[in-house]
C-alpha cells in the first residue's frame, strides 16, 4: 500500500466522497483542494463535521462562534462544490470523550445518506495531534472497515511539517516519503475562496498561510483502509 510517492498522481476515482471532519474549516483548510478537484470531475461531495468548532481561540471577538462557524461552513461548502453537509453538536475539544458507538452510528447514517464509496479524512495523528482530529479519523476508519469502503488520509510531507514546527513552534506530524501513497498536483483557487469564507479562523492564522505556501500546488495522501 505504501512505498512510493510519485508526483503528478491523480486522486482516486469515486462516485460519492464523504469528508469526515472534527470542525468547520477542516474541510477547507485541509481537504479543500481535494474536494474541489473531485467536485470539478462530477463526483458527489458530502461533509460531516462532528463539532461546531465553538472552542476555538480565534475569532472570539466576532460573536457566537457556534453560529458564526455554521454560517461559514455553509458558504465554504458552496465554494468547494459540496452538495450536502452535516454539522453535529458534539463538544469542541472533547470529541475523544464522546462514546465511540454514538459517533459511529452518526457516521454510518451519513455514509448511507451520501451513498459514499470513499471517505476522506485527516491522517492518523490528526496532522497537528489535535485529539478531535484523531478521534474523527479513528471513527471513520472503523466505520469504513465495517462498510467495506476505502479511506484516504490527507497527510503532510515530513519536510513541510518539520519546517512549520521549526519556524512557528507547531506540532505538525509529517510522513516520510515511503509512507505516502499519492502526491497530487492541485489548483487551489476554489480552496482559497472557501478558506476566506471561514473569516473568523483564517484572518489571524499565520500557520495556515505558511503551510499552504510550503505545500505549493501539491497535496499528499496515504491509504488508511482499502
Amino acid at each position: 500500500m505504501n512505498g512510493h510517492s510519485p508526483t503528478g498522481d491523480c486522486l482516486p476515482s469515486a462516485v460519492s466522497v464523504l469528508a469526515v471532519c472534527a470542525h468547520p474549516d477542516d474541510e477547507s483548510f485541509g481537504l479543500g483542494a481535494a474536494l474541489s478537484s473531485w467536485a470539478a470531475e462530477g463526483t458527489r461531495i458530502s461533509v460531516l463535521c462532528f463539532t461546531h468548532g465553538e472552542a476555538s481561540s480565534l475569532g472570539t471577538a466576532s460573536g457566537d462562534l457556534h453560529r458564526i462557524r455554521e454560517r461559514e461552513l455553509a458558504s465554504a461548502a458552496a465554494e468547494l462544490g459540496v452538495g450536502s453537509f452535516g454539522l453535529l453538536g458534539h463538544p469542541d475539544g472533547r470529541l475523544c470523550e464522546e462514546p465511540i458507538e454514538e459517533l459511529s452510528a452518526e457516521l454510518r447514517r451519513a455514509v448511507e445518506q451520501a451513498a459514499a464509496n470513499l471517505l476522506l479524512v485527516f491522517d492518523e495523528g490528526g496532522i497537528t495531534g489535535h485529539t478531535d482530529h484523531v478521534r474523527a479519523t479513528e471513527v471513520a476508519v472503523a466505520v469504513a472497515r465495517e462498510a467495506g469502503i476505502p479511506v484516504l488520509g490527507w497527510v503532510l510531507p515530513e519536510a513541510v511539517a518539520a519546517q512549520l514546527n521549526d519556524e512557528l513552534g507547531t506540532t505538525f506530524v509529517g510522513r516520510r516519503r515511503q509512507e505516502i501513497d499519492l502526491v497530487v498536483d492541485v489548483d487551489r483557487a476554489r480552496q482559497l475562496r472557501a478558506i476566506r469564507c471561514h473569516a473568523s479562523q483564517a484572518g489571524e492564522n499565520p500557520v495556515l498561510w505558511r503551510r499552504l505556501e510550503l505545500q505549493r500546488n501539491q497535496e499528499a495522501f496515504r491509504w488508511l483502509g482499502r
